[in-house]
């Protein structure tokens, strides 16, 4: 490890990143330096220019990963290197607002019941159950089960917020069968190779890959999209958007409204202005419609 890196990574951990955030970081950042062949300390804001046309026309990044890249320069020079200005005119992409999508019940079911595998099973229902991220399902532990209180407790949030979540009863059903085969004692899905471990999100998102392949789904399915239908039946349920940011863990309600916005149920039931006005029927025209 470099020493810059190192400093980095320190920097970071310093500031409560999460874990995730690190990686994502770090590897933003051990790319930038990659393509010029040169340490990040010897480049400068024509270099970050370059480097972002390079991923726009070349790599076709989303726009989503150009501002996550551009998020991780910023924080190596302006918190590491302590040179601001060589980031503050760098191009700031806007990012599309592109609605979640969702999964239907059905289609949850069908995931579900063609997942054969015990511990697939039950990370699959984890995510859509609790509507958790895929780094807060990685660390989850045996301890952090309360079957008695029917709650789970997510102790790795996002941003470093702690919550609790509701266990329902077919989630516990699945985690004790999970439990009773496999025996976890620490890390409730601990990664197959190396077991001291937890998994690690690729795993979590290979699983969810193969799960929708087996179920014939016509789209990939990925760990957030469990979350994203979580949200969405809990508000088609008439659960509030309150309680529906406090069981997400959204630092701001603006976040969870956006779950209006692709609620079918919701648009559906919502009655038009149009419909409460007393109108005329509207009669036939005679010929051409054009009035003489």
């Amino acid at each position: 490890m470099t020493e810059l890196r190192k400093r980095m990574l320190e920097e970071l951990q310093l500031r409560n990143y999460s874990p995730e955030t690190q990686r994502t970081y770090i590897a933003a950042v051990a790319r930038f330096a990659r393509h010029f062949g040169k340490s990040p300390d010897k480049l400068g804001a024509e270099e970050i220019r370059a480097y972002q046309l390079h991923l726009l026309k070349e790599k076709e990044v989303a726009w989503s990963t150009l501002g996550l890249d551009l998020c991780a320069l910023k924080f190596l020079y302006s918190k590491v290197l302590h040179q601001p200005w060589v980031v503050e005119k760098a191009a700031n992409p806007k990012v599309p607002r592109m609605l979640p999508t969702v999964l239907s019940r059905e289609e949850v079911v069908r995931l579900l019941d063609s997942t054969v595998n015990l511990k697939h099973r039950a990370v699959l229902g984890t995510l859509y159950s609790t509507g958790m991220r895929a780094a807060e399902l990685r660390q989850l532990k045996v301890s952090d089960i309360d079957g008695p209180r029917r709650l789970v407790f997510i102790r790795h949030g996002k941003g470093g917020r702690q919550r609790y979540v509701m266990l329902s009863t077919q989630l516990r059903d699945i985690l004790r069968a999970y439990w009773r085969w496999r025996k976890p004692q620490d890390w409730l899905f601990p990664s197959a190779q190396r077991p001291s471990h937890p998994l690690d999100v690729s795993a979590i998102r290979k699983i969810c890959h193969a799960a929708g392949k087996r179920a014939g789904m016509p789209r990939r399915v990925y760990p957030h999209l469990f979350r994203h239908s979580f949200a969405s039946h809990l508000l088609e349920d008439g659960v509030n958007l309150r309680r529906i940011q406090v069981l997400m863990g959204h630092a701001s309600i603006k976040t969870t409204a956006k779950y209006l916005l692709i609620s079918q149920q919701t648009v559906q039931e919502t009655v038009s202005p149009l419909d409460r006005l007393s109108l005329n029927r509207p009669q036939l025209p005679d010929g051409d419609g054009r009035r003489r």
